[in-house]
């Protein structure tokens, strides 16, 4: 994928953007990684292929391999119920759940049956503190004021989920006894050295690495570096760069080079599941088909948008992330405009 007839730095202007950066994928390597702009506005501190970014929901395609790499480990099966392996907390069961179980298929689906409640899942309040997830799908926290249960019949609707990558990070922690991050550190991080990919940004602040959030009139926003206290739904913050390698460890397991270990024929059943929607898959999003399969992945928050897209067969993709919410969707405002140029 190359850039073509376009002239990010005007359009990071006209948009209000602060800071951009971006990573192409070509014949299954990286082709380019580049930053514009700065990482916070006001400032000269510039945006490198290093700087960090806030993933928002992005996120969930990365806890996606994470439960593929257990599944093929033989810890997980993502079509059990998950009420068999959660220890800490248990699904609810009611009229729904006595047709169709809730699995971590149709949990990464987000047709589980689970619906968010209204107003849910925001972004971390210091005075509240970091929710437990235990107290958090109890509806015990701020942060999610109603118990979480299933609404209505699995696998029969498509239904935006965060609560249900919450149970998702709570049967992994249940069932191998490690903190959310630290799996996902030895697990995903480590083996592709993955070394600005991180669910704690503190610690890189002070090294000038973090962005921070702005609004659409390119001013920062209040909280400056927004976190959501969700890691498996929400909570990572990494570089198109590092995402970039996740992405390509996908295409080298379709050819049996797995840094992961990860199964071809896993790999192919991951891409090639869908759920009741022909465009919804394993925590990402699906278009075309067979060689052409494109999968796609968007993260919104305060602060942020940013959108990871790819051709796994074909080897190719793109990772675009930026400092700045323009309050449309990704593809109506800056990243749209460089996504339409890769097509």
């Amino acid at each position: 994928m190359q850039l073509k007839n376009i002239d990010i730095k005007e359009r990071m202007k006209f948009y209000n953007v602060a800071g951009l950066s971006l990573t192409l994928m070509n014949d299954g390597q990286i082709t380019d990684s580049s930053g514009f702009g700065v990482l916070e506005a006001g400032t000269t501190k510039k945006v490198d292929e290093n700087s960090i970014f806030n993933a928002c929901s992005i996120s969930k395609f990365l806890t996606s391999v994470l439960v593929l790499k257990l599944s093929d480990q033989g810890l997980l099966d993502i079509n059990e119920n998950v009420n068999n392996g959660l220890t800490s907390w248990k699904v609810p069961e009611n009229e729904f759940t006595q047709t169709k179980k809730v699995t971590i298929r149709n949990l990464l689906s987000h047709e589980s049956g689970i619906v968010d409640p209204e107003g849910s899942f925001s972004n971390l309040n210091n005075s509240h503190g970091v929710p437990n997830m235990i107290d958090l799908l109890m509806g015990k926290t701020t942060y999610c004021k109603d118990s979480i249960e299933v609404k209505y019949l699995p696998e029969t609707d498509f239904q935006y989920s965060d609560a249900g990558f919450c149970i998702i990070q709570q049967l992994v922690e249940d069932i191998c006894e490690m903190p959310f991050g630290e799996l996902m550190k030895e697990g995903i991080f480590n083996p592709l050295q993955m070394t600005n990919s991180t669910y704690e940004i503190f610690s890189n602040v002070s090294k000038g690495k973090i962005s921070s959030g702005h609004n659409k009139d390119g001013k920062v926003v209040n909280e400056k570096y927004p976190i959501y206290p969700f890691p498996a739904a929400s909570g990572l913050w990494t570089t198109p760069t590092d995402m970039g390698k996740l992405v390509l460890e996908l295409v080298s397991s379709l050819h049996g080079e797995s840094k992961l270990g990860l199964s071809q024929n896993s790999v192919q059943a991951f891409f090639d599941s869908k759920g009741c929607k022909s465009w919804n898959g394993l925590g990402m999003f699906l278009d075309g088909s067979e060689q052409e399969l494109e999968i796609s992945s968007l993260g919104w928050g305060v602060g942020f948008q940013c959108m990871m897209v790819a051709f796994p067969y074909l080897g190719k993709g793109a990772i675009i992330m930026t400092n700045a919410d323009l309050g449309v969707h990704q593809l109506k405002g800056m990243i749209g405009e460089i996504y339409s140029t890769l097509k």
